[in-house]
């Protein structure tokens, strides 16, 4: 009699539910104080892997001071930190080995060549000294001369390599593209959707609030050491007011535009009418298609009026 043959093993249920992914950075209830001074409040962040995601708030809102928790170059006064899901402080080092960081103000070993700097940060990290002359030539950074005799936007050239080189998982970027001319401006901003496309994660604070409008996904507003607010780059300029200005052939009838639905403001200058609305504009143009319309020119809201209006509402105020 021929035995029966086993059973193939049955494979295990796959879970129906599968564990939630490691933010990149996740900041829980962050504090920073420096004697009386509060630069940081209970500070609550999640940057998701990924995602290039900015940072932005005028200057003293706290920004470089989270970068300097993240990176465990200052200690919090409370709350925790979380860098790839490892204790920014107690894991320390494994976090900024797998980081690349371009700090606001940079300090460089002058005497060195850009190539002798680069070359020794590689030996130390054990990774990317390949990748050197590759981004040297794409930022145009002349790598045999002395760093004391490079310009500041060359300096700057020098920061973005090291920072890019290794290909870590991490890129926080304080003020990247400060001093660069506008052609390696675009350039950075190739890098970084590369960086992207790669599944690399982008930390981004900057001033140029066009450069975060145009890369990030995701955007952190910072004011006074709170973050007033997080959210899509799309869906926080959908929130804002844009602005129609029309220039007619005639005046036209007071009271044309006033009480249409999606109309916030009306401003008349003669024959020039400018809108602001916050609301569809199928009824402004049913409206102005009546008159003899002979210029006609919108604005789309960008990162710029998010700020502006942000700090008007709350009277401009600035804080360390």
């Amino acid at each position: 009699m021929t035995a029966a043959p086993h059973p193939a093993p049955v494979p295990p249920r796959p879970s129906s539910s599968a564990p939630p992914a490691v933010p990149a950075i996740e900041l829980r209830g962050v504090s920073k104080r420096y004697g009386r001074q509060q630069a940081l409040a209970a500070i609550d962040l999640r940057v998701e892997c990924g995602e290039v995601f900015g940072f932005i708030g005028p200057n003293g809102a706290g920004k470089t001071t989270t970068i300097r928790l993240l990176l465990d170059l200052i200690r919090p006064s409370g709350g925790d930190v979380r860098v790839l899901g490892l204790d920014a402080r107690r894991d320390g080092v494994e976090v900024r080995r797998r980081v690349g960081y371009l700090p606001g103000e940079l300090a460089l070993y002058e005497d060195l060549t850009a190539a002798q700097l680069l070359g020794h940060l590689a030996a130390l990290r054990g990774a990317g000294a390949a990748a050197i002359a590759p981004l040297a030539e794409r930022l145009s950074l002349e790598l045999e001369r002395p760093i004391r005799t490079l310009s500041k936007g060359n300096k700057q050239k020098v920061g973005l390599v090291q920072a890019f080189m290794h290909r870590p998982e991490l890129l926080i970027l304080d003020e990247p593209t400060g001093g660069l001319d506008p052609l390696v401006q675009r350039e950075f901003g190739r890098m970084l959707e590369e960086a992207r496309e790669r599944g690399q994660t982008v930390f981004l604070s900057s001033h140029v609030l066009s450069e975060v409008d145009r890369l990030a996904d995701r955007v952190a507003l910072v004011r006074e050491g709170r973050v007033a607010l997080v959210d899509d780059v799309a869906a926080l300029k959908a929130r804002l007011t844009r602005r129609l200005e029309l220039r007619f052939e005639q005046p036209p009838p007071a009271g044309a535009f006033e009480r249409l639905p999606g109309v916030a403001g009306v401003e008349h200058a003669g024959a020039h009418v400018t809108l602001t609305l916050d609301g569809p504009a199928d009824a402004v143009v049913k409206e102005a298609a009546r008159h003899r319309v002979l210029t006609l020119a919108s604005r789309e809201p960008d990162l710029d009026d998010l700020f502006l209006q942000l700090l008007d509402d709350s009277g401009g105020s600035d804080a360390r």
